[in-house]
């Protein structure tokens, strides 16, 4: 799965479901997606965006690997957090939750995928994440060929994907390549992103709806 920016509590499955997790990060990086932005409710009760300062990059040829940073990224997201409730006071309120947020180390692709590790860690979910960049999966591997490729590379017997991969992979194909497809069940439960639901809700209780929804169907 694309490595997303502070996701909602679904995302999250993947990591408790799977045995090994691999980050995305090897395809065209979507600019209208959720890989570097998420949306949080500011102090009029409406859900803005909260996007990680990027360095402007070629439209078509960009991928997830190659972002950079703006110049004082992380004062640029502090910046933007004062806008939203549930984060305006994060640094004081909720140190562990900030140091996620603003540790954003050498490279955009390290930080979304290192802050989904941390984050999974606190709900009390630890998986092996592989980045899909250091496979050196053949470029002209398109589309389903290409996570089936990967699933090989990484010993995989079993491939998991959220509901919305259900028009997308084919179980034949799979099949052929032996590989079982399981997808997630439609999350029940607010699809607010994850850093603001343990902040309002607590780690335990939002731990406690994803593994309720740990449900997987073919």
């Amino acid at each position: 799965m694309q490595p997303y920016f502070m996701p909602y509590p679904g995302y999250f499955r993947l990591f408790a479901a799977a045995d090994v997790f691999v980050a995305l990060d090897c395809v065209q990086f979507p600019r209208r997606g959720w890989v570097h932005r998420n949306r949080f409710t500011d102090q009029n009760g409406e859900l803005q965006w909260l996007t990680v300062p990027l360095k402007k990059s070629d439209r078509d040829t960009t991928r997830i690997c190659d972002l950079q940073f703006q110049d004082n990224a992380s004062a640029l997201l502090l910046d933007q957090t004062k806008r939203f409730t549930s984060l305006k006071t994060i640094r004081k309120d909720h140190s562990d939750y900030a140091d996620i947020l603003f540790d954003i180390g050498i490279s955009p692709n390290e930080y979304f995928s290192s802050s989904l590790v941390k984050m999974a860690r606190l709900l009390g979910i630890e998986r092996p994440v592989i980045r899909s960049s250091t496979l050196n999966i053949d470029p002209r591997l398109r589309a389903q060929e290409r996570i089936i490729e990967i699933a090989k590379r990484v010993g995989a017997t079993d491939y998991i994907n959220s509901p919305g991969g259900k028009g997308i992979y084919d179980e034949v194909v799979f099949k052929k390549s032996g590989l079982t497809l399981s997808f997630l069940s439609d999350y029940r439960g607010s699809c607010s992103s994850i850093l603001e639901r343990v902040i309002e809700d607590g780690v335990d209780l939002v731990g406690k709806e994803i593994h309720q929804n740990l449900i997987l169907c073919a």
